[in-house]
């Protein structure tokens, strides 16, 4: 499956991800698979990123303020927020987000994220990515495009072992 994804953004310079949902205990195996058909991984649990949400953002009274908690919680690790709109984009970049997620944007609010952006953040694009968007989504300049359906909705092999 991921592979279908990879190749339907073939020569633009975006990474296909999964997410962190994944079946239980398939993790390694369902990983592994998206590695293996030219997609990278996203965090493999809680320890390895921080990523803010919108339920994160609400109880911290707003993204900046979410983004200066993370910040004196752990120094190490990179800080992801998840925005649903350009306002939201506007104050993760001035608060010093690594890494922004476009959380269901349309088409054209990406190309406008990308441009507001301008490389001062990594830009990962989410929601309703499906093989017939994955492209016009990749062309608006995201760096990445997460897709969950790449881990816990991909179509088991059907196999078994024949002893002659």
């Amino acid at each position: 499956m991921t592979n279908q994804y990879v190749k339907k953004v073939n020569g633009l310079p975006v990474k296909i991800a999964d997410t962190r949902k994944t079946i239980p205990g398939m993790r390694l195996m369902e990983k592994y698979g998206v590695r293996i058909g030219g997609g990278v991984n996203h965090r493999f649990g809680l320890y390895d990123g921080i990523l803010i949400k919108d339920n994160h953002i609400k109880v911290a009274g707003g993204v900046k303020r979410a983004i200066e908690l993370a910040k004196k919680g752990h120094h190490l690790l990179k800080i992801e927020v998840e925005v649903k709109n350009l306002d939201e984009l506007k104050e993760a970049l001035d608060a010093g987000a690594d890494v922004i997620m476009l959380d269901n944007m349309s088409i054209t609010d990406m190309k406008k994220a990308v441009k507001i952006a301008k490389g001062k953040a990594i830009l990962e694009a989410s929601g309703n990515v499906n093989l017939e968007n994955i492209r016009s989504i990749a062309e608006t300049g995201v760096d990445i495009i997460s897709i969950g359906a790449l881990t816990h909705s991909a179509r088991a092999v059907d196999t078994s072992m024949k002893i002659v």
